[in-house]
């Protein structure tokens, strides 16, 4: 029904940066909130950031002033881009979609299949 495909990962140095991509694809009416998350190894899943369907926005602390996240609704894409990254933002990023298929079927919980990134010290 719907796909979410991450793009943009790869190994970077400390203080570089990164742009992550995520498209939606299939039958889709609109798309409400777009979080990304990142999963370190031995780590929980944690909220990085989000963007709502009018653009507000959100960030977790440890990634504020520093990741900007942004959408293409034409495109039914999100963006995340990364700057000044540090050795612990190295994790597998996701991202995750409140998908309308209809204006009364929603698929509340779409998932990507992640892209790893890496910020070698």
């Amino acid at each position: 029904q719907v796909q979410l495909v991450e793009s943009g990962g790869g190994l970077v140095q400390t203080g570089g940066s990164l742009r992550l991509s995520c498209a939606a694809s299939g039958t889709i009416f609109s798309i409400n909130a777009m979080r990304w998350y990142r999963q370190a190894p031995g780590n929980q899943r944690e909220l990085v950031a989000t963007i709502t369907s009018n653009s507000s926005t959100n960030y977790a602390d440890s990634v504020k002033g520093r990741f900007t996240i942004s959408r293409d609704n034409a495109k039914n894409t999100v963006y995340l881009q990364m700057n000044s990254l540090k050795p612990e933002d190295t994790a597998v990023y996701y991202c995750n979609a409140y998908v309308l298929l209809s204006p009364r079927v929603h698929l509340s919980d779409c998932w990507g299949q992640g892209t790893q990134v890496t910020v070698s010290s």
